[in-house]
């Protein structure tokens, strides 16, 4: 019997590409539309230049937490296996952390934000 996808993952970078999920997951996941309030996208160049994102770029997209009212995030929820999310984990690198968040429909997910001193 397959492993429950019961893990929620706010994606709003390159696991929304459905070349990563299938690099990553070996499947494309089932995914919804969310926010993420309170937070803002910034962009960081990559200390690796190789790890560029799907389009080629080495232009990052990092969260950072505001808690302002009209600050917003859009992506997308990945529903994942606890497998798969440690793979997902893999995939990122050490610029993130995993941290448990709740999405404006409600919803508890986890999310990649910038590690401290990491993003400037």
């Amino acid at each position: 019997m397959a492993a429950p996808a019961d893990q929620l993952l706010f994606a709003y970078g390159a696991l929304q590409h459905p070349d990563v999920q299938l690099d990553t997951f070996g499947r494309l996941v089932e995914t919804d539309d969310d926010v993420l309030p309170g937070y803002a996208l910034l962009y960081i160049e990559a200390e690796d230049t190789r790890t560029a994102n799907p389009s080629g770029t080495t232009v990052l997209p990092v969260l950072r937490r505001t808690d302002g009212p009209r600050d917003k995030v859009v992506g997308i929820v990945l529903s994942l296996t606890a497998d798969e999310l440690d793979a997902a984990d893999e995939y990122q690198m050490s610029l993130y952390r995993r941290t448990p968040v709740t999405l404006a429909s409600g919803r508890a997910a986890w999310v990649y934000v910038g590690r401290p001193g990491r993003t400037g």
